[in-house]
């Protein structure tokens, strides 16, 4: 049995529309969740690319090829049914973000993090209203509870599928700023990405690259775009 695999059992994944957005079936069936809910999407654009990642499906089916489906499942299975306490996590990262917490030496690394980063701690406070202190070191010092609570509500009022796309964004980039920063375009999102590595890659030019280190990068990379296509496709018909 441990050598059974899901095989294609259609021929042509569609998208229409349902009561409570959009639904994707297999020659006239719909697709559920693995929990057995409807996968009921909020946009047309977030059907689509379910619909596509169905239609690529070769003999075997490769969950693993299927990141647009596994993202609405969560949102469906998970996150609608644990949102605040989802929302309450990812909050808690404003309180010990990552472009908040600086090294001490040497001075190369500081600077660069003073260049790169602070710019982004400037725009959280203009554009989120939440201004964030620098803390050399690792110990952790609470920010100002004002602050903190701005990026909860901020956090609470994120729908389920765009909650369950800013978790990979907070999670991966271990910054909540940097994920606020990607669902609003403050900047690309490759150079976001690139700031949330920015001690790694300073390690990277001083002792070289690590084989290993570096293809876990590349997934998490990809993640975290995967997690931005999603966010943009529940703003985008």
């Amino acid at each position: 049995m441990s050598d059974w695999k899901a095989k294609r059992f259609w021929k042509e994944a569609s998208v229409v529309e349902a009561e409570t957005g959009y639904a994707v079936t297999l020659d006239g069936r719909a697709v559920k969740t693995p929990a057995k809910q409807a996968l009921h999407v909020p946009t047309r654009a977030m059907a689509l690319a379910i619909a596509q990642e169905w239609d690529a499906q070769k003999d075997i089916i490769n969950p693993n090829t299927m990141p647009a489906t596994k993202t609405a499942n969560a949102a469906i299975d998970k996150v609608s049914i644990q949102h605040a306490e989802v929302a309450d996590m990812l909050a808690a990262y404003g309180d010990s973000d990552l472009l908040c917490y600086r090294a001490d030496s040497p001075v190369e690394l500081v600077e660069r993090q003073a260049e790169q980063w602070d710019p982004m701690l400037d725009w959280a406070a203009d554009t989120l209203s939440a201004k964030l202190e620098v803390r050399v070191g690792v110990m952790h010092i609470p920010q100002d509870p004002e602050a903190i609570k701005v990026l909860r509500h901020r956090t609470h009022a994120l729908d389920a599928f765009e909650l369950a796309a800013f978790h990979d964004l907070v999670s991966l980039s271990g910054s909540l700023v940097l994920a606020f920063a990607a669902t609003l375009d403050a900047r690309p999102v490759e150079t976001l990405w690139n700031l949330s590595r920015l001690d790694e890659l300073w390690q990277e030019e001083k002792w070289g690259e690590d084989e290993d280190a570096t293809a876990l990068a590349e997934v998490k990379r990809e993640a975290f775009l995967h997690a931005k296509r999603m966010y943009d496709l529940r703003q985008h018909e």
